[in-house]
């Protein structure tokens, strides 16, 4: 029996339960790793009933109390060592938000590829009108026209959901100011600390909870329920097989549709770290005072005196 169940009589003795069985079970999963990660050899392929019931404990736990309370005693260790020594909570920063910058950097290219792709498209259509478009180097792909017409929605999926971090990093999301710019300076940041912390960790959690199960009810059937039990999700591994979702919105269409499930799940982990990111630098910048706002902060040149000059003002 675990803490959680034998101190579960009530909501303080839950919690402490399961923060105590937290690192039992970060050390448990480390060291035995074939226990939930067997399957990997076996991606969309035939598996083994060990490796069955490896993949339901891995989306079980993916979306569990386990696996949050995992998650929550590694942010209060890291909190309270950062507490102790700001450097390193300046290098946590530095690390998260340079994470965020290189995936948003990254995945930004993928609007000059959409919009090359939608030239190239027009361009084989009205001109030589062709159904079928092939790309490559070496190994070619060949598809329908409305795939790739279709694909483009994928790219646009990509800019928004990767490059959400790096936007907020960089200070370009748009924001409601009512009484934020009249407050002082220190008021600020405790407002950006709490936000961070009500706002936007239980906002990240409750899209994972949602997009965990969404993304593999299209990767795998029977289809996992978030309702259901370990128990009851290692007994229908014994009926587990693979079934990626490739239907797409036409005939012809964009097939892998799946992959915008992907994209929910890996868009919610980065919003989670950068709120992370973010109540880190709000309690350092409060702590150190007005001479630390934007320290360490990597931020894009425009090379534009003026556009400079309005995105500060943004």
């Amino acid at each position: 029996m675990s803490f959680g169940d034998a101190w579960g009589g009530n909501a303080i003795g839950w919690f402490f339960g399961n923060l105590i069985d937290a690192f039992y079970n970060f050390f448990y999963a480390l060291f035995n790793p074939g226990s939930w990660l067997s399957w990997l050899p076996s991606i969309n392929g035939p598996m083994e009933a060990e490796q069955k019931e490896a993949l339901m404990r891995f989306i079980y736990y993916g979306a569990s109390v386990e696996f949050f309370f995992v998650v929550f005693a590694i942010f209060l260790i890291v909190t309270i060592i950062g507490f102790i020594n700001n450097r390193f909570m300046w290098g946590c920063v530095r690390g998260l938000e340079g994470f965020a910058n290189i995936v948003g950097r990254t995945a930004a290219w993928a609007g000059l590829l959409m919009v090359l792709q939608q030239i190239v498209i027009i361009f084989m259509q009205r001109v030589f009108a062709v159904s079928e478009i092939s790309i490559g180097f070496g190994v070619t792909v060949t598809h329908d026209v409305s795939w790739w017409s279709e694909q483009l929605k994928f790219y646009n999926a990509m800019i928004v959901t990767l490059c959400a971090s790096y936007t907020f990093v960089q200070g370009g999301h748009v924001r409601v100011d009512l009484v934020y710019s009249a407050i002082s300076y220190r008021a600020k940041r405790v407002i950006d600390m709490i936000g961070s912390m009500v706002l936007m960790v239980p906002a990240a959690i409750l899209t994972w909870l949602y997009g965990w199960f969404f993304l593999w009810r299209h990767l795998v059937v029977p289809n996992p329920s978030a309702s259901s039990s370990l128990d009851r999700l290692l007994t229908q591994s014994r009926a587990l097989r693979w079934n990626v979702e490739t239907i797409g919105f036409s005939p012809n269409g964009f097939n892998a549709y799946f992959l915008f499930k992907v994209l929910l799940v890996i868009f919610t982990a980065m919003i989670l770290l950068q709120a992370v990111a973010f109540f880190y630098r709000s309690y350092l910048e409060w702590k150190e005072g007005p001479e630390s706002e934007g320290k360490n902060l990597d931020k894009d040149k425009i090379g534009d005196e003026t556009a400079e000059l309005a995105a500060n003002i943004h």
